[in-house]
């Protein structure tokens, strides 16, 4: 049978005091939407149709031609919303999500699905229990399964007493959701077409409605407010980090650990607290992360160490120690067993295994072959103000503290540069370079300063 999903994206951000739509906020690097497109997706749907306000663009630039996009003109309710997508529909089945609502399991929505084929219902809801249902529409029983959804502020004392709520989730024949989508009328002064309505609509056709009970509350968790975002935040990185340490990985204190959904790491990892690993990032066997470390889109081989440093867009070799302080920017790469420390910056450069960039250098543009000595202070000049250049030091230099190393050059294989030197040309294999001024002492200056 065909599978319609709608996922409702029309909502303002008021109550987030946003200029931005809710659906495009962020938690852990994707917006509440994607997470919303992956599951309509993941549950193998044939068509996804997103409800954008009129004055939405950003939803349509994000996505693309991924999905189809439908204007819901007036914003007049969750029943406007979907009857704005009715048309478009073809027969089969339709599922009702949102745009806000990230934290949604595949595995829910497929019990939802086996639920209303083996009832053979014509809509179905998904439920859940919770203990505190203030707020939320109650699902209200009979012995041929649901009569109504009754919101709070309608609800009786006995119907307030419901723990069973609607999370807004609606799974309903597609022919029926376009035959009686009509019969909607407002619930409020606003105008409001409520989608829940259907559920009473349905019933006094005779069709079946009935409700599956979901297990976990925490995944029909909305967002309409930062602290419901970063409520949602939490259910994502508690499940995440679950996920993680179930597969061998160690996270001290994970609470303060957050791991994007696209990172991979492999086993015997240790994450210290303050981390964040972003993107496509790859962490290998017997690494240690942290404390305070971000990497973004970076692979770290294995038995490798990093600490209190920020990565990005960069690749970091076996058995390599980088930190405290280290800055790694994009498209640069360090090879094996290095040592990369503190208040160390590199750009776009290559790092040869072996070689040693310990503290206080930048190093940008620049080709580092093997087993090189990098010393404090070091600076590869590699801007003359309009354009980037390149240097390269070969294998086995040594480069003294306090060098100005001027794009471009070339420091041959086993060449020494004295420290202090602004070095301006090549250096030949195993020569030395010194480039500083003659030092003029003057005896007796400041008391001759005073006079």
């Amino acid at each position: 049978m065909r599978r319609n999903t709608l996922i409702l994206a029309a909502g303002k951000s008021t109550r987030m005091k946003s200029r931005k739509s809710k659906v495009l906020h962020e938690i852990l690097g994707k917006s509440s939407l994607a997470y919303v497109v992956e599951l309509a997706h993941e549950i193998e749907s044939d068509e996804i149709f997103v409800i954008v306000s009129p004055q939405e663009e950003n939803i349509q630039l994000l996505f693309g031609e991924e999905l189809n996009y439908v204007t819901q003109q007036h914003q007049l309710g969750t029943g406007d919303a979907v009857a704005s997508a009715a048309p478009f529909l073809e027969d089969g089945t339709t599922l009702v999500l949102y745009g806000d609502v990230p934290c949604l399991r595949a595995e829910s929505l497929q019990e939802l699905f086996d639920f209303h084929e083996s009832q053979g219902n014509d809509l179905s809801i998904l439920s859940v229990d919770t203990e505190d249902p203030t707020g939320y529409g109650r699902i209200v029983r009979d012995a041929l399964g649901v009569v109504a959804i009754v919101e709070h502020r309608d609800a009786t004392p006995e119907q307030l007493s419901i723990r069973e709520i609607n999370s807004g989730i609606l799974l309903m024949d597609t022919k029926l959701l376009k035959t009686y989508i009509s019969e909607l009328t407002p619930s409020n002064v606003q105008g409001e077409l409520y989608l829940t309505d259907l559920v009473e609509i349905f019933r006094s056709a005779g069709y079946k409605v009935d409700a599956y009970r979901m297990e976990d509350e925490e995944e029909i968790v909305g967002i309409n407010t930062r602290c419901q975002l970063a409520q949602a935040t939490r259910v994502l990185q508690e499940r995440i980090n679950n996920y993680w340490m179930e597969n061998g990985v160690t996270l001290i204190s994970p609470e303060s650990i957050f791991i994007e959904d696209g990172v991979e790491i492999e086993q015997d990892v240790v994450i210290w607290p303050g981390t964040y690993l972003k993107g496509d990032t790859h962490i290998s066997a017997d690494c240690e992360i942290g404390p305070e470390v971000t990497l973004e889109s970076t692979f770290v081989g294995t038995g490798t160490r990093v600490l209190r440093s920020s990565i990005t867009q960069a690749e970091i070799g076996d058995n390599t120690q980088v930190g405290p302080y280290t800055y790694i920017r994009p498209n640069s790469f360090i090879g094996d067993n290095c040592r990369i420390g503190d208040f160390v910056e590199i750009k776009n450069s290559v790092i040869g295994s072996g070689t040693k960039v310990s503290h206080l250098t930048y190093v940008g543009d620049a080709d580092l072959g093997e087993d090189i000595n990098i010393g404090c202070g070091v600076v590869f000049v590699n801007y003359d103000g309009k354009v980037k250049q390149r240097s390269i030091v070969e294998d086995g230099a040594f480069i003294g503290c306090n060098t100005n190393i001027i794009a471009p050059l070339r420091v041959e294989k086993g060449a020494y540069v004295a420290a202090g030197t602004t070095l301006t040309e090549d250096v030949p294999k195993d020569s030395l370079a010194i480039g500083r001024s003659k030092v003029t002492i003057k005896s007796d200056w400041k008391a001759k300063k005073e006079e």
